[in-house]
């Protein structure tokens, strides 16, 4: 039976398959559209399959909210040219808003929801098939509170949703928010959200590196004392391009890594403890400064801190939880 190019078109339109995969379905089925559509998705299942150890690092990202909700979904796929298709960008769309509609919890409900009879599971690997790439949801993440925003970085890459404690939030004021959180990249809304392995990791981290920088110091000292200098002895690799260099002598050398030997060595085992701690804390309140959503500074008025804004803005206002979704590498 011939194929005619009303019945190609007609598939095409359905399923916005190539024109020759329409052609090929059509006269595989004898023009019978219906079987010849479920051809075109069991080609996108087959796709996916053959793609499933292939890497999806590109994608759309998008968010959006609707009064005490918020959503934002991460569409992926393999490279940038179909991450910004006018198609696969509608789709992921499509999912955002089934997703704000129904509000799934997790993306496995995500993935099980209908959109025009069929799952977005489904959706997913037909789309895969149009284009021969692995997809896949790369992400969903979802809250609720009594006020919420988002917000979408030009190029579709990366999406933040913010929830607040009080309704009515100003539309700016949520924003402003939304954008430092995508700008800034907090772990945390609060010091006292931040999860307690974080605060231990960076406190440890912070204890080593002062008494690193102490024994350093102390070493540095030893060798200014002994008439060296400092900088030839930074690390063991310039020492002996300064030997090489006519810039210190190997027998100075030998002078330099003993003097430092046993000046570290001598710092290490009198490090006052309460000292360390003290600086350590100061690293730690730094950490939090710079990672904490509510001690972080506001990108927008270096003045003030986002907690300060918020209660400039309204009297008791704080962020109660946020997304971030990013494919690009932070």
């Amino acid at each position: 039976m011939a194929v005619t190019m009303a019945e190609i078109t007609k598939l095409r339109h359905l399923t916005s398959a190539g024109l020759m995969d329409c052609k090929k379905a059509l006269a595989e089925t004898d023009g019978d559209i219906e079987a010849a559509v479920e051809i075109l998705r069991k080609k996108g299942q087959a796709v996916a399959a053959k793609r499933e150890d292939r890497e999806a690092s590109e994608g759309c990202v998008l968010a959006a909210n609707n009064g005490d909700f918020a959503a934002v979904v991460a569409l992926k796929c393999e490279t940038d040219f179909v991450a910004k298709n006018a198609g696969f960008v509608d789709l992921t769309k499509k999912i955002l808003e089934a997703a704000m509609n129904a509000r799934p919890a997790n993306v496995e409900e995500l993935r099980a929801l209908t959109i025009d009879g069929q799952t977005i599971a489904d959706l997913v690997v037909e789309e895969s098939g149009k284009t021969g790439e692995k997809m896949e949801i790369g992400a969903y993440e979802c809250l609720t509170a009594p006020s919420t925003t988002s917000y979408n970085h030009l190029g579709n890459k990366l999406a933040t949703i913010v929830g607040f404690n009080q309704a009515d939030v100003d539309y700016q004021v949520g924003r402003d928010v939304a954008m430092q959180v995508a700008s800034m990249n907090p772990v945390a809304v609060s010091i006292a959200t931040v999860p307690a392995e974080v605060v231990e990791s960076e406190r440890n981290v912070a204890i080593e590196k002062t008494k690193e920088e102490q024994v350093r110091k102390a070493a540095e000292a030893a060798l200014k004392k002994a008439g060296l200098n400092p900088n030839h002895f930074d690390t063991e690799d310039h020492i002996e391009s300064n030997i090489t260099k006519g810039w210190i002598t190997a027998e100075e050398a030998a002078k330099g890594r003993e003097i430092m030997k046993q000046a570290a060595e001598a710092k290490a085992a009198s490090l006052p403890a309460e000292m360390i701690e003290k600086i350590a804390q100061g690293r730690v309140n730094k950490f939090y400064k710079e990672s904490v959503l509510m001690e972080q500074e506001f990108v927008k008025d270096a003045t003030l801190t986002i907690g300060k804004y918020l209660a400039n803005a309204s009297k008791g206002l704080e962020v109660t939880q946020f997304c971030r979704v990013n494919l690009n590498q932070d």
